[in-house]
C-alpha cells in the first residue's frame, strides 16, 4: 500500500471511504471488529407494517397519525422546514434546540484534558473524542421546539462550565452558544436547514463551532458530518450520521478526519467510526475508531496507517450510564438540562426551562403544550408586527452580528461573536444575596422581557 502523500491528489487517503482499508491488521483488534456486532438491532432501512406497530405500542405514533400527519407534510417534499410552525406537538420532545446544544458540554471534562496535554496529536483524539460524544444524545428521533427569538439557555453547574445560548435570529433559525471554564472557551454559530424527503428528512448543520484551548491558545475547528432522520413517518424513526467530520487545529494546520459509516441492512456498519489524526503534512499519526454511542478508541500508527509495533489500542471516552426505559430516551444530563432544581441563581426569564409549552409536554400534558405552542407562536408573529411597525430591528443580548460571514459545505453562515456581558450579568447575580429572591417555579417565560429592539 502506497504511502498517504502518494495520494495526495485524490484527497486525504483518496477519501476516508477507500482510506478504511489502511487499519489492515488493526481492524480485527478495533471495537468494530466481528465482536462488536453483538446485540444488533435489526434495521429496516425502508421501514414496514411490524415497524410501525412497535412504535404504536410505544406511544408514539398511532396509524391515524401518521396518515394524518402523512397527508398535511406531502406537500412540503424537497423543502426546508426547519422554522415551520404547524408540526404537531406529538413528534416534539420537552427541550428547545437551545438546550440540545448545550448538550454538547456533558463530556467537556474531554477538553479539559485536551487543554492539559503536550502531545499535539492527543490533543486532537480528546477534542474529536468530546465532539463525537454528543451523537449518543442526537440518535433521539423527537424534534425539539425550535427556539422563540430572543430565548435563551444557561447552565452553571457543570464541571466548571458556564453556557449561554440565545436564538439570534427567526429567519432564518440560528442560533449562537458561548461555554467556558478554565481550559477551554467554546463559540458556534449555528443555522441548521433541513431538507424533507418524505418518509425521511436531512438535516444540515450549517454552522462554525470553535473550540480555543487556553493553556497555548490553540483554536480548534469543527465540521461535523450532516444527519438523515429515516422512516419519518412510515417505519420504526432512526438517526444515522453518514460522511465525514473533520476537526482543524488552525494553529498548527493538523487535523482529525473521521468517517461516520452509513447504516446498512441489519445495521451493519451502523455507529461505526473510523480514522485518524494527521499532521500539517497530510501523514497519520493516530489511528481513531469505535461506534458514536458506545465509545471512542485510538492507538498510534504508522506513515501506512498501521498500528505502530508495541502499542495497543486505549480508550478514550465511553458513554455514561443512562436512565432505563426512559420515555423519551433522555440521558442523566438531559434531564439535568430540563430541571429548574439545577437553574442557575436569578434565572433569566428568557429561559427555555420556563416555557409552558414544553413544561406541559415534560408533564405528558398534549392538549395544553399544543395549545401553549401555538399561543407562543402567535405571540412572536405579533411582536414581530410591532416591531416593524414602529421601524425597529431585534438586537440580541449576549451576541453581536459581525461582518463575517463564513463557507460551510451547505452553504454560507453569517457569524455571530459572543460579546461577554453574559459573564457580567451571571457574576452580579451570584454575587447577589436578595432575600426576596423569586421561585424559579413562578416564572412567566418572558423572552421579550429587555425590550430587545433598537433603532436602526
Amino acid at each position: 500500500m502506497g504511502s498517504p502523500k502518494k495520494n495526495q491528489n485524490k484527497g486525504f487517503f483518496a477519501s476516508m471511504t477507500s482510506g478504511l482499508s489502511m487499519f489492515g491488521n488493526a481492524i480485527h483488534r478495533s471495537v468494530n471488529g466481528l465482536l462488536g456486532y453483538e446485540g444488533l438491532e435489526v434495521i429496516n432501512p425502508d421501514g414496514g407494517k411490524e415497524d410501525a406497530e412497535e412504535e404504536a405500542h410505544k406511544g408514539r405514533w398511532k396509524q391515524e397519525d401518521r396518515d394524518s400527519y402523512w397527508k398535511m407534510m406531502q406537500n412540503y417534499v424537497g423543502a426546508d422546514i426547519t422554522s415551520m410552525v404547524t408540526l404537531p406537538v406529538l413528534i416534539f420532545e420537552p427541550m428547545t434546540m437551545l438546550q440540545k446544544m448545550a448538550e454538547l458540554m456533558e463530556y467537556s471534562h474531554l477538553l479539559d484534558k485536551a487543554d492539559e496535554c503536550e502531545d499535539p496529536y492527543m490533543r486532537l483524539v480528546y477534542a474529536t473524542s468530546w465532539a463525537i460524544s454528543v451523537y449518543y444524545a442526537y440518535q433521539r428521533t423527537w424534534k425539539p421546539f425550535n427556539p422563540i427569538l430572543g430565548e435563551t439557555y444557561e447552565m452553571t453547574n457543570h464541571g466548571g462550565v458556564t453556557f449561554i445560548s440565545e436564538q439570534v435570529s427567526h429567519h432564518p433559525p440560528m442560533s449562537a452558544g458561548h461555554a467556558e471554564n478554565e481550559h477551554f472557551t467554546y463559540d458556534v454559530t449555528s443555522k441548521l436547514k433541513t431538507k424533507f424527503l418524505g418518509n425521511s428528512l436531512d438535516v444540515y448543520p450549517v454552522g462554525r463551532t470553535r473550540v480555543t484551548l487556553k493553556r497555548d491558545g490553540v483554536v480548534l475547528e469543527l465540521v461535523p458530518p450532516l444527519t438523515k432522520v429515516n422512516n419519518l413517518i412510515f417505519g420504526r424513526t432512526w438517526v444515522d450520521s453518514p460522511g465525514e467530520m473533520i476537526m482543524t487545529n488552525l494553529t498548527t494546520g493538523d487535523k482529525v478526519v473521521l468517517y461516520f459509516q452509513p447504516c446498512g441492512w441489519f445495521g451493519a456498519g451502523r455507529y461505526e467510526v473510523d480514522g485518524y489524526v494527521y499532521n500539517a503534512d497530510e501523514e497519520p499519526k493516530i489511528l481513531m475508531t469505535g461506534k458514536w454511542n458506545e465509545s471512542m478508541s485510538y492507538q498510534p500508527c504508522d506513515m501506512e496507517g498501521e498500528p505502530l509495533p508495541g502499542t495497543e489500542l486505549k480508550e478514550v471516552w465511553h458513554v455514561a450510564e443512562v436512565p432505563e426505559n426512559d420515555k423519551f430516551q433522555y440521558t442523566y444530563f438531559a434531564h439535568k438540562l430540563n430541571s429548574l432544581e439545577t437553574a442557575p441563581k436569578k434565572l433569566l426569564a428568557s429561559d427555555s426551562r420556563l416555557r409552558p409549552d414544553r413544561y406541559a409536554l415534560e408533564r405528558g400534558d398534549m392538549s395544553k403544550a399544543g395549545a401553549e405552542k401555538s399561543s407562543l407562536e402567535e405571540r412572536q408573529r405579533t411582536e414581530k408586527r410591532n416591531r416593524e411597525a414602529q421601524g425597529h430591528k431585534f438586537m440580541p443580548r449576549w451576541f453581536d452580528l459581525t461582518d463575517e460571514v463564513t463557507p460551510t459545505p451547505w452553504g454560507d453562515l453569517e457569524v455571530y461573536r459572543y460579546n461577554g456581558k453574559y459573564s457580567e450579568h451571571r457574576a452580579a447575580a451570584d454575587g447577589s444575596y436578595d432575600v426576596d429572591e423569586a421561585d424559579v417555579r413562578s416564572m412567566e417565560f418572558n423572552p421579550w422581557q429587555y425590550g430587545n429592539i433598537s433603532n436602526e
